[in-house]
């Protein structure tokens, strides 16, 4: 009977619930409410859990104060999508508690801290919605405190948990139409009972989960270049953020006979000891160091007693940081833009709107908020309006306002492309940010959209019987047309669209859409809607054949 887990419990527990999810990710991306190609909750998840985990890997402490707030902040940094936002603030909340503890926590305890995930979750969204993975935990979290008061033992307070949490998740249809209608449980919901039986498995015993979590693409196989860098990143730091002013660079060679390999790696503590940023990485022949201290002789040292030193190289960030700082502040401005997509051509349209920066990302790939974060922080300006351009990074790129410093964000609440241009077009540089902020949002109030796809499972949907291929079109909210080819589907999504105010159709092709065929389609509207101007450009998004904008 286990009673207890201590912090190095603990850190299997969240390990085995990233790994189980990752194993997991794509049947809960399949879980998608609209049957069309895009399904990305169990990939947001996942990689939330991934930055989690390796934020907790980085922590050399083994105490529950220092591993909580690293899974935190992990959590938070790598946060994608709703379902990953939500999921950091369940583990920020239940950080909270499990973070006070000193040797070990029981069940009791455990229950104390669902119920503060729960609240941190709930209290992350505006207008919570039930149906949603935010009834999965909280039925847990309320069912959890009699559950701990039955059962000491982990393994049974958890088994016990989980069914209760099935049971919510079972519930969820009925509590959200929707999913009532494509005849799926919530994705997010299915992703948060994964975590739980990865916890689960790392109690009972069974770590056939516990592997290496898989990390994102491009972030292994990185050069000895790229790890040790140029240190230009510093000038996004505050002064005081930087805790160690001296980069100490050195080669050891020639070293002394006596010199062992686990000498190497008793330097390597050593330096850990004082500074942070280490690398010790070398054999008895050649040994290269990197670290960020405030001791460099210290370090310095510490290496004379394996050897001898070479290329020598000492760096102020302190004083590189001041004089960087000093001419970004001369050349800052009021106000920037950062845009989100995926296409090439949708990607250059926004910066022709002056946009300073632009993500990629999108349906099947939301950016973190700690993504958002870091592309704010480049732009050199006090404030940035960020349009998501996506209904699922709304809630990121609000996340992300509490990552940044030194910079104001102003989330627009774009949830397409089409509703972004409009935005960016809205800004005017002499607009005080009030201003801006209004003319963006009504600006994105005059624009109608859908989005042409095909289908990817047969289901039933705003009463149109879908099956596998189908071409249908959808606006943000529901599905307006189906049919056997692209061309007349999307002439049926301008049909349902159109008003007797528009002027203006604009259609952006994406991949596997020709010009000419492009070209083609806005004739035959133009045809059919003689009183409107019809333009077409090359978006190059993937995923949706066609992007529909009406203004």
């Amino acid at each position: 009977m286990q009673k207890t887990i201590n912090s190095t419990e603990f850190r299997k527990m969240v390990i085995s619930g990233a790994r189980m999810l990752e194993i997991n990710r794509a049947k809960v991306d399949a879980l998608n409410v609209f049957p069309v190609p895009d399904g990305d909750t169990g990939t947001n998840m996942s990689l939330t859990m991934q930055s989690a985990v390796r934020e907790m890997t980085a922590c050399t402490s083994n105490r529950f104060q220092e591993i909580c707030d690293s899974v935190s902040k992990g959590a938070l940094k790598g946060a994608r999508g709703n379902s990953g936002v939500i999921s950091s603030q369940i583990f920020r909340g239940i950080c909270s508690v499990v973070k006070d503890v000193k040797d070990s926590f029981d069940t009791k305890t455990f229950a104390k801290a669902m119920e503060a995930g729960t609240k941190v979750a709930y209290g992350a969204v505006s207008i919570p919605k039930e149906g949603t993975i935010l009834t999965v935990v909280r039925m847990m979290s309320e069912a959890a405190p009699k559950l701990a008061g039955k059962h000491k033992d982990f393994v049974e307070f958890l088994t016990a948990l989980i069914e209760v949490g099935d049971q919510a998740l079972a519930k969820t249809p009925e509590l959200l139409p929707v999913l009532k209608k494509a005849g799926v449980v919530d994705s997010g919901g299915v992703g948060l009972m994964t975590i739980m039986r990865g916890f689960l498995a790392a109690i009972s015993g069974d770590e056939s989960v516990l592997d290496d979590i898989p990390t994102e693409a491009g972030e292994s196989g990185k050069s000895e270049d790229d790890l040790f860098g140029d240190n230009s990143d510093i000038i996004n730091l505050d002064l005081g953020d930087i805790e160690f002013a001296y980069c100490t660079e050195f080669f050891v060679i020639n070293l002394k006979q006596m010199t062992t390999l686990a000498d190497i790696d008793k330097l390597k503590e050593k330096l850990m000891q004082i500074g942070d940023s280490v690398i010790c990485i070398g054999d008895l022949e050649l040994v290269k160091i990197h670290v960020h201290t405030n001791t460099p002789g210290v370090a310095l040292s510490y290496a004379l007693e394996l050897g001898e030193l070479d290329r020598i190289k000492i760096e102020n960030m302190l004083e590189e940081n001041r004089a960087l700082k000093a001419k970004l502040e001369a050349e800052k401005k009021e106000t920037g833009m950062l845009a989100i997509c995926a296409g090439s051509g949708l990607e250059e349209i926004f910066k022709d709107l002056l946009c300073d920066r632009v993500i990629k990302g999108g349906q099947t790939m939301n950016p973190s908020a700690q993504d958002i974060a870091d592309a704010v922080q480049k732009i050199n300006a006090s404030n940035v309006f960020v349009f998501p351009n996506n209904s699922n990074v709304i809630l990121a790129a609000e996340q992300a306002k509490a990552l940044v410093h030194n910079r104001t964000i102003h989330v627009i609440p774009t949830k397409n492309v089409p509703q972004g241009f409009a935005a960016a077009l809205a800004f005017n540089p002499e607009a005080s940010i009030p201003e801006n902020k209004t003319n963006m949002t009504h600006a994105i109030d005059n624009v109608s959209s859908g989005q042409v796809t095909y289908a990817v499972r047969e289901t039933t949907m705003n009463g149109f019987k879908l099956k596998e291929g189908d071409i249908i079109a959808l606006d943000n909210k529901k599905i307006l047309a189906k049919g056997d080819n692209i061309e007349e589907t999307t002439l049926k999504l301008v049909k349902a669209l159109k008003n007797d105010e528009h002027e203006m159709i604009t259609l952006y092709y994406g991949e596997g859409v020709t010009e000419d065929d492009a070209a083609a389609l806005a004739g035959r509207i133009s045809e059919v809607y003689p009183d409107c101007d019809v333009d077409f450009h090359c978006g190059g998004q993937p995923v949706y054949y066609y992007l529909v904008s009406l203004e």
